[in-house]
């Protein structure tokens, strides 16, 4: 047994030494404090990764198909109005939304950026007692109102009610409405009067498409739009402005839902309009992005990196749709954070390095101050003899 306790004390790779062949410096005593502070610091730092997640960065193809994306907005105009602002949206695989009003909400703001909580409907408008019926003669008693479409109808029992109606009429007919005033629910509802009293006014527009995953755009304008000649148009007309100050605020703009970390470029993204007529165009690239965070929920979002240009009228001329036109495309790369913890063995490991590492470190720097500082005394006694 005491063979064998013999040679297990060979093996010690730590041999100790006598105290008493101890040598204590003031170099060394400050080496080893300013070495402790060094540990405990990179122990400190070592510990909080441990204790927080860590996000991992992946990227692949991105195989999903048939999904939709969600498109959230908030954009402010304050020098449009609401009642003239339309949104139309559209993409590569020719599906259109135009005049999308489900879940799109619109504020008045006045010239100072205040909501104007209350409207008035058909503000000046001029009364007509008895409103004019599809065959000509005005509405009497006891009888069911159906207005004229004006050439618009589809069918010989359509009607069209008001004036929205019969401006939805012309622009599935691809047709423009000149001048309201000779549309008689126009006349009734006050159109050109309501819109000559919101003059001066802006409109703050928010709220979110759904629309398939493939490059497409969505575009705010002012008048209805329709194709033609397979070219998409803005009726204009019916609003008789010369111009259309498209000056605009984004305050939001995001694809999908957010998650810790996003930066959404647009957001808070603000251009004035300088010249009377001219396009604002954005050019989007979606990056699909999945967030996992660390207990396993999912998001499914976007990011996306934008570049802009503006498309001015030439020689007085309108060359463009005056509006904001956000065009977007689809990556083919997509990005996956994923939120874990660092496993406690590689942050023993880490410890272990910190500890290790300082400890040499310092003992070598000792050494060297300790074997310098005697060279140096030995040299200075050999001086004194000479």
């Amino acid at each position: 047994m005491e063979g064998l306790l013999y040679k297990l004390r060979n093996l010690d790779a730590y041999p100790k030494v006598n105290e008493d062949f101890y040598s204590r410096t003031l170099s060394g005593g400050i080496i080893t404090l300013a070495s402790s502070v060094v540990m405990l610091l990179l122990f400190v730092s070592e510990l909080r990764l441990y204790l927080h997640a860590v996000k991992e960065t992946t990227l692949r193809v991105d195989t999903s198909r048939g999904e939709t994306l969600r498109i959230n907005f908030d954009v402010t105009f304050p020098a449009l109005q609401c009642s003239i602002i339309s949104l139309d949206a559209m993409d590569i695989s020719g599906q259109e939304h135009l005049d999308v009003k489900h879940d799109i909400f619109k504020q008045r703001i006045d010239a100072h950026g205040n909501v104007i909580s209350t409207r008035q409907d058909a503000v000046g408008g001029m009364k007509v007692e008895k409103p004019l019926q599809r065959h000509g003669g005005r509405l009497e008693h006891n009888e069911t109102y159906c207005g004229s479409c004006y050439g618009a109808e589809e069918s010989d029992e359509q009607c069209c009610n008001t004036c929205e109606d019969v401006r939805e009429a012309y622009r599935k007919k691809g047709w423009g409405v000149s001048n309201p005033d000779l549309i008689d629910q126009c006349k009734r509802e006050g159109f050109l009067q309501s819109i000559k009293d919101e003059e001066g006014e802006g409109c703050n527009i928010y709220g979110f498409l759904e629309v398939n995953k493939v490059a497409g755009n969505f575009h705010f304008a002012p008048g209805k739009s329709f194709q033609k000649s397979n070219v998409h148009v803005h009726d204009l007309l019916p609003f008789q402005k010369d111009s259309f100050n498209v000056s605009h605020k984004i305050n939001k703009l995001s694809f999908g839902q957010d998650f810790p970390g996003v930066v959404n470029p647009l957001d808070g993204a603000q251009w004035v309009q300088h010249s009377s007529y001219g396009m604002y165009q954005y050019f989007i690239k979606v990056v699909p992005t999945v967030y996992t965070d660390i207990n396993e929920h999912t998001i499914l979002s976007n990011q996306f990196s934008v570049t802009e240009h503006f498309r001015s009228s030439e020689s007085g001329r309108i060359q463009a749709i005056p509006g904001v036109f956000f065009f977007y495309d689809l990556s083919p790369i997509k990005v996956t954070f994923t939120e874990q913890h660092v496993s406690f063995l590689h942050f023993l490991t880490n410890v272990c390095a910190i500890v290790g590492g300082v400890f040499t470190v310092s003992g070598i720097i000792d050494s060297f101050v300790y074997h310098g500082q005697r060279a140096i005394k030995k040299k200075m006694e050999i001086g004194k003899f000479n």
